[in-house]
């Protein structure tokens, strides 16, 4: 499955009431760190939840009228803002920890602290 079929895959698990965020989405896809490729895969899709994908805290990041029809959208599906942001501890939904695509780092062999000397 490629990276922006999981991406979708996981956008449209969103059920109605609840929200997430683009990391959150990525992470959950298999690629921690990646939120920007989640941005690139809604604007390059349809017919997919949109309105149900905030920026980091529960903030709207849509400027003009999209900011405007994605907070209404949101409302008319039962979520509620605190000011300006999505009440996340009510609206969060949070994915079950998954599989990462990444590989592991290497640990590195731990060496004790020797003097170097130099022949001068």
């Amino acid at each position: 499955m490629t990276m922006d079929a999981r991406i979708l895959a996981t956008i449209r698990k969103i059920p109605r009431g609840k929200v997430s965020t683009y990391g959150a989405i990525a992470r959950a896809a298999g690629y921690p760190g990646a939120a920007r490729q989640v941005v690139a895969a809604l604007r390059r899709s349809f017919d997919l939840p949109w309105q149900r994908v905030l920026g980091a805290g529960g903030e709207i990041k849509l400027r003009g009228d999209s900011a405007i029809e994605q907070r209404l959208r949101l409302e008319s599906e039962g979520v509620t803002f605190r000011g300006r942001r999505v009440n996340m501890k009510q609206h969060e939904l949070k994915f079950a920890k998954g599989k990462t695509t990444t590989k592991p780092k290497k640990k590195r062999a731990q060496t004790k602290n020797k003097r170097r000397t130099t022949n001068d």
